[in-house]
């Protein structure tokens, strides 16, 4: 092989070489740096070398610890009830708005604002308004007659709910936007086609609009129920948690892990748990993609050879 061929071949990987070195530094020794912190007895008066070494213990406490797994309960149960009415809301939204009306770019614009604003804002404003006394849904609630407002953050109940609803108020913009976008790039030919054959609205959204989107919205579905295991400030600011371990979330009980028990080297155990399952959630994602990139190419083939006959 001649030297001009052998430099054309180490081209890319030369080019490649800053992005892979950042890539070890930024990402691979931060990771590697946890898993190795999760097998020791930490605390942060010590250097990480001074720690004991204590193998698999702290994984062993989690699985026996009740506040760890009560938080990875709550953090299914918020991630499962968020995305749900995330993906309804969103994509109703989408198919309300997609359509030729004036101002229509205007309320598509407001629409995204939530998704804009810092989470941290975001906490201290929803909390405000779920003040007991002075807060907008209980002040609205003793104007139109009831006597006792609602215990936003004080009931176990209606905290998960408060939160809840934060949640969706600030990321249905995000489920809105890419289904937005999925259904003005569907082929306007099948559309056409059904309206000929006499096809009803509801029935062009079932059984046209719906399936078509259905690789976008998998896709936005598991992009947000990755991020919804990942949710910290707007819990952190409305509830820390509270009352008892009601809101209390795995990316939380890290937290409070690490700044107020001084126990690090679980805070890494815990965490790399959930990495573990966010591993998993987006290997998920990228297997879904892949067959149905697999699938498309198949059917476009067929499709060509069927026109070749």
């Amino acid at each position: 092989m001649s030297a001009v061929a052998k430099a054309n071949r180490l081209t890319p990987y030369i080019f490649l070489a800053p992005a892979g070195i950042v890539l070890i530094f930024a990402l691979l020794y931060p990771i590697g740096y946890m898993v190795y912190a999760s097998f020791l007895d930490w605390s942060p008066s010590q250097r990480i070398g001074q720690a004991d070494f204590v193998g698999m213990r702290n994984y062993a406490n989690l699985l026996t610890d009740a506040a760890f797994l009560e938080s990875f309960w709550v953090t299914i149960k918020f991630a499962a009830v968020v995305v749900t009415l995330e993906m309804i809301i969103g994509v109703g939204l989408a198919l309300l708005l997609d359509r030729n009306i004036k101002g229509m770019s205007l309320l598509r614009t407001i629409f995204i604002l939530p998704m804009m604003i810092a989470p941290i804002v975001v906490g201290l404003m929803w909390r405000y308004m779920y003040h007991p006394t002075v807060g907008i849904f209980n002040r609205t609630l003793k104007n139109i007659g009831f006597e006792e407002g609602i215990p936003w953050l004080s009931d176990s109940t209606w905290s998960f709910v408060a939160v809840v609803i934060a949640d969706v108020w600030q990321w249905t913009p995000f489920i809105f936007i890419l289904a937005l976008a999925a259904m003005q790039s569907l082929p306007r030919s099948a559309l056409e086609a059904a309206e000929i054959d006499g096809a009803s609205e509801w029935q062009k959204i079932v059984l046209i609009k719906i399936p078509l989107m259905m690789p976008v919205l998998i896709v936005t579905l598991l992009l947000r129920l990755i991020d919804a295991f990942k949710v910290l400030e707007v819990i952190l600011v409305l509830t820390n948690g509270g009352p008892g371990l009601s809101t209390e979330i795995v990316a939380l009980r890290i937290f409070r892990t690490a700044q107020e028990f001084q126990e690090l080297g679980e805070a890494a155990a815990m965490s790399n748990l959930l990495l573990l399952v966010l591993m998993t959630l987006t290997i998920g994602m990228f297997a879904y993609t892949k067959i149905q990139e697999t699938r498309a190419l198949r059917m476009s083939k067929v499709a060509a050879l069927e026109e070749d006959e």
